[in-house]
């Protein structure tokens, strides 16, 4: 995967966030400005994190995004369940936004652990190999300057 747009995960979380973003713009969802926007943003969240997490390079740092992503996956579903209660969504609507989010929470789970296992730790926690050149360079300044040392 060279980048975010390829993982399934985000894919589905694309999809999903688009399917809330349409679920709010409904009438009476509408009107209820706060859950409105704090699914939508929570929503937005899921898949934020999963592409911030993956553009910073380092496999702890995407673990830490993802977990963050699935717990916003969680918000979403508890929001989801308040729409049902007060009438603005369909039990049938709920119940299969409920399972999708339930599956990219699946989802986010097995890529943690994916990422847990895998032997990459990327930029950020793996520092390059020294050149070496510099190496040589390094321990032959360090014979000159003990010799130096022994003269005195």
């Amino acid at each position: 995967m060279k980048q975010f747009e390829d993982l399934d995960v985000w894919q589905l979380a694309r999809k999903l966030t688009n399917r809330i973003y349409q679920l709010t713009r409904s009438r009476n969802f509408s009107r209820d400005h706060g859950l409105c926007n704090q699914i939508q943003r929570a929503s937005v969240s899921v898949m934020s994190n999963i592409a911030e997490g993956f553009e910073r390079g380092g496999n702890r740092e995407f673990r830490q995004f993802l977990a963050i992503a699935k717990g916003s996956c969680g918000e979403v579903r508890c929001q989801l369940y308040i729409a049902l209660d007060q009438g603005y969504v369909t039990g049938k609507e709920a119940e299969y936004l409920i399972d999708q989010h339930k599956k990219l929470s699946i989802m986010l789970y097995k890529l943690m652990e994916h990422v847990k296992r895998s032997p990459y730790k990327g930029h950020k926690y793996k520092p390059p190999a020294p050149d070496p050149k510099i190496v040589e360079l390094d321990a032959l300044l360090e014979e000159i300057v003990s010799k130096g040392r022994k003269k005195r």
